[in-house]
């Protein structure tokens, strides 16, 4: 009987562990599954790599992807047409040359604003809209959009539009550029419910470090070289140097066959 009871005892223990390392096993194997399920949405910096002159470069993301989202950074096209647009942080004196050279090409552009610019200099945001360029939402702050939830996601950019809105009269238009060019698919759709169309680039370059502007030779070697049908080009007006070599900038482009369209004619934001 005692045997009996110790052979039973040892198998009952056998049974066990035996159980438990299966256990082990298939929890181990489940894990990561249930890891990689629960992650949050991945955040991204906006990227491009230009791999042949006079070529769309590619991006982070393709056009086909981003336009599920309303969102777009170059047109698919083989007409030598650029889409304009600045970036407005602040105001240090080189918007006017800007706008001078735009009104004397007759080239329509995308300003995307901040609350602080729009707070300090609203004459310029208003000769922006009346001389038919489009003033675009760059958020009120100016902070990291990807990863934000709904309710702080939609207060960066309705008080923006409320601010513009009493600054104004007139209703904001629907144009969307993500702060430092981050995002994430949630942003995306975040943008996209509330009615905007999200405006990314597909051609830019170093001209927002205000310590270290590039010379004129500097930018004209970036910005023709990479310059390609249907780009969406991306400038800051806090750029001395864009000030000064906007008017032969756009005379370079016109003598290359560009001509100049604004964000309102192109396909995806029509």
């Amino acid at each position: 009987m005692k045997s009996n009871r110790k052979l039973i005892s040892c198998i009952a223990v056998l049974a066990l562990f035996a159980s438990s390392f299966f256990l082990g096993r298939f929890a181990a194997q489940v894990a990561p599954t249930i890891s990689s399920a629960i992650q949050p949405d991945a955040e991204e910096n906006w990227g491009l790599s230009f791999q042949e002159e006079g070529k769309l470069p590619q991006a982070n993301s393709s056009i086909e992807e981003m336009g599920k989202y309303n969102a777009y950074y170059a047109e698919d096209t083989q007409e030598k047409v650029l889409y304009l647009t600045f970036d407005c942080g602040f105001e240090n004196g080189n918007t006017p040359a800007i706008l001078d050279a735009l009104k004397k090409h007759n080239a329509k552009a995308a300003f995307f604003v901040v609350g602080n610019y729009l707070e300090t200099s609203p004459d310029l945001v208003k000769r922006m809209a009346e001389e038919g360029h489009i003033v675009g939402n760059h958020s009120y702050h100016h902070p990291d959009m990807s990863q934000m939830g709904k309710e702080e996601f939609t207060k960066e950019l309705e008080e923006l539009e409320a601010l513009y809105q009493q600054t104004m009269g007139t209703p904001m238009e629907k144009y969307y550029r993500p702060p430092q060019g981050k995002y994430s698919k949630s942003s995306l759709q975040l943008a996209k419910d509330l009615g905007y169309k999200t405006v990314f680039w597909s051609l830019a370059y170093v001209d927002w470090n205000q310590d270290s502007q590039p010379t004129h030779e500097e930018a004209f070697d970036k910005l023709l070289k990479r310059v390609h049908p249907g780009a969406v080009v991306l400038l800051h007006n806090t750029s001395k140097t864009n000030g000064e070599i906007l008017d032969e900038l756009l005379t370079k482009w016109e003598g290359m066959g560009y001509t100049f369209k604004p964000l309102s004619e192109f396909p995806a934001g029509t």
